[in-house]
């Protein structure tokens, strides 16, 4: 195919810049890709030291502040380096909906939290399911949750094909199917998560 391609494209002494870009279209991807993985593990580290002293202080502790304003500002970093980057979406979602961060709004997370789930970031597609399936007093949806744990169980997340298993043990809002309960808790367990 290279052969081919490059036979019918005449080469002129200034065509070879040319060339290069069409064979590596997305090269500029790369390096926008790389700087928000970068500003996500920047992010990720702040939140696993507050997961790990928030048991030991107030949930709005001013030790905690900075370290919370360092993971939002990572995130969003990342968000800006490359907006189509799923995981920088869940995590700035996730603390928005779970920790008492500067700026919180539930509706943001809410939102960042639909967007991840629907350009198929299967953690988020799990923690979608999973809040959708707990009982509000404005909105439940078990089909909504259905449908997000089973995008999840397509790409194999642990903890979506434990939850699909158990929903189809109990029948709780589809038919009971036994078989199709034993294969989820089977590929969950090959995952590790028991």
């Amino acid at each position: 195919m290279l052969r081919s391609l490059c036979a019918t494209l005449s080469l002129k002494p200034t065509g070879h810049g040319r060339l290069l870009f069409m064979l590596h279209p997305r090269r500029d991807m790369h390096s926008r890709n790389k700087t928000a993985m970068e500003l996500i593990a920047k992010g990720w580290s702040a939140l696993k030291e507050v997961d790990r002293v928030i048991d030991y202080c107030e949930l709005n502790d001013r030790r905690l502040l900075p370290l919370l304003r360092t993971a939002k500002e990572n995130f969003e970093l990342a968000l800006e380096a490359d907006n189509s980057n799923t995981h920088a979406r869940y995590w700035l979602a996730k603390l928005h909906l779970k920790y008492h961060v500067p700026g919180k709004c539930l509706a943001v997370g809410a939102a960042l939290l639909v967007e991840a789930a629907n350009m198929g970031d299967p953690d988020a597609q799990y923690e979608l399911g999973c809040r959708l399936r707990v009982e509000h007093d404005y909105f439940s949806s078990d089909q909504q949750a259905f449908y997000y744990l089973e995008k999840a169980v397509d790409q194999l997340h642990p903890g979506a094909l434990y939850l699909l298993g158990a929903v189809y043990l109990t029948g709780d809002c589809v038919k009971q199917d036994l078989a199709s309960a034993m294969w989820c808790f089977h590929r969950a367990s090959e995952k590790n998560i028991f």
